[in-house]
């Protein structure tokens, strides 16, 4: 990632000074153990000091497809490899500062395989229904914005 500072002419003539934070893009996962029953994590974010529910993500690296980054954060994070993967579409998370783009997966079939947490990620994972992920909405207990973007995505808010 990058910041920078640039200013840009908007296309009513005003120019504006931005604060860019340069991104190489994301992805996040829908994993479905099977149709009525997809895995939450609860995840330790240090930058809010929270544990907060959200779907496994992570950062696009260098000359990787979405596809592929998808598929090896879902082993990194629930240990799991997807048979099938589908792309539901992509969002832009923060465009008031951040170029991040996130592509959003559901993937199903899947298959154990062992689990490689980073040191720095607090993950556990929670196989949810869609009642249970409904009542975590409603309850105000699901605010990561990318989940939330998930879930609208899959139908299930």
């Amino acid at each position: 990632m990058k910041l920078f500072q640039e200013k840009r002419q908007l296309p009513n003539g005003f120019h504006a000074h931005l604060e860019i934070v340069e991104h190489p893009g994301a992805v996040l996962i829908i994993p479905f153990l099977n149709r009525d029953t997809a895995i939450l994590l609860r995840q330790y974010r240090p930058v809010i000091r929270k544990y907060i529910y959200e779907f496994p993500a992570g950062t696009l690296e260098k000359s990787e497809s979405a596809t592929a980054c998808a598929k090896r954060e879902l082993v990194e994070e629930i240990g799991f490899h997807a048979k099938k993967l589908k792309k539901l579409g992509t969002i832009y998370p923060v465009p008031g500062y951040s170029t991040e783009k996130i592509h959003i997966f559901r993937a199903w079939d899947l298959v154990k395989r062992k689990q490689d947490i980073q040191d720095d990620e607090i993950i556990r994972s929670k196989p949810v229904t869609r009642k249970d992920v409904q009542k975590l909405f409603r309850s105000g207990k699901i605010i990561d914005a990318k989940t939330l973007c998930a879930l609208a995505f899959a139908g299930w808010i």
